[in-house]
């Protein structure tokens, strides 16, 4: 394996790039707009990423991880799955494109691998992550791997069912724990009084009955969610990212409280909540590793 391996988070705004070494160590970082006007743009605008981290670590680029919405394809070659945004993003050959051998994977799943390769779940074996924010994506990590399941569909749940007579979701769930506690959702589930997280809990803090009883159904809605994944995946940890972590105890402490009344402890074992560690470079350093370690794998199969 190459001693440096590159990692690209496409996101909708910016892309951010990172050199890594075998260690895990950040050996650069590079940052830059997508540029979404059209597919030729950020496509470009990637590659240039790409001989900036070649060019400032004076090595040639031969492992790339993307991190990328939407769904991969059984490969991890390209994105196979994803509508509406980053048009000429499915079924992207993105290793003709740069030259260089790509895995590309969901973006979630790239926050989970770089918490679990360098953040608050390095070491652990079967870990679910969570990123609240505008929805709620989610990545599920057994025996150390990244599990993606048929169709590299695992992980998206946010689109579990909370309420079953509650209204469907974007792809069609009803009451799912989306809806429950995404930023997509605030302005209907606070009567139109709030327009972000970030607001409703302000009021929270300064005594506002109402902003503090939506929080707390969103957040034991959230309990109930992941207290039924721990029945279903037993995992030892669950992690936390997104914007919605910022929160803090304001999160973490009430959900604690609920996760005790709903979360079925056998022998007192119990999933550890954590908040997740790794910064706005985790899509782009999760990516690095997953690159790495599956060209890894391909090479020790083919010997």
């Amino acid at each position: 394996m190459p001693d440096v391996t590159t990692g690209i988070d496409l996101g909708g705004t910016r892309i951010k790039a990172v050199a890594i070494d075998g260690s895990g160590n950040i050996l650069h970082r590079h940052y830059q707009s997508t540029d979404d006007a059209g597919d030729a743009a950020w496509k470009n605008a990637v590659a240039l990423a790409v001989q900036e981290i070649q060019s400032n670590t004076g090595t040639k680029t031969e492992i790339v991880g993307i991190s990328a919405p939407g769904l991969p394809d059984p490969d991890n070659s390209a994105i196979a799955f994803m509508p509406g945004r980053l048009q000429g993003l499915e079924n992207f050959d993105w290793t003709s494109f740069l030259k260089a051998r790509t895995y590309v994977l969901n973006d979630a799943i790239a926050a989970m691998m770089a918490e679990a390769r360098f953040g608050a779940a390095a070491n652990k074996k079967h870990v679910i992550m969570l990123t609240l924010g505008t929805g709620v994506g989610g990545a599920i990590l057994i025996d150390g791997k990244p599990y993606q399941g048929a169709f590299n569909k695992a992980g998206h749940i946010g689109h579990m069912v909370i309420d079953s007579d509650g209204e469907a979701d974007i792809i069609g769930m009803p009451g799912s724990l989306e809806d429950a506690i995404g930023n997509c959702t605030i302005l209907k589930r606070s009567s139109g009084r709030f327009d972000s997280t970030a607001g409703l809990l302000e009021a929270c803090r300064q005594g506002d009955e109402f902003a503090s009883e939506v929080w707390l159904t969103s957040v034991k809605k959230l309990a109930i969610g992941l207290a039924s994944l721990t029945n279903i995946l037993s995992p030892e940890m669950i992690i936390i990212g997104g914007g919605i972590s910022a929160a803090d105890k304001d999160l973490t402490e009430p959900l604690e409280k609920y996760m005790a009344e709903y979360e079925w402890r056998t022998g007192g074992n119990r999933a550890e909540i954590t908040l997740a560690r790794f910064g706005d470079l985790a899509g782009a350093a999760g990516a690095a590793c997953f690159a790495r370690e599956t060209a890894e794998r391909q090479t020790q199969n083919k010997l």
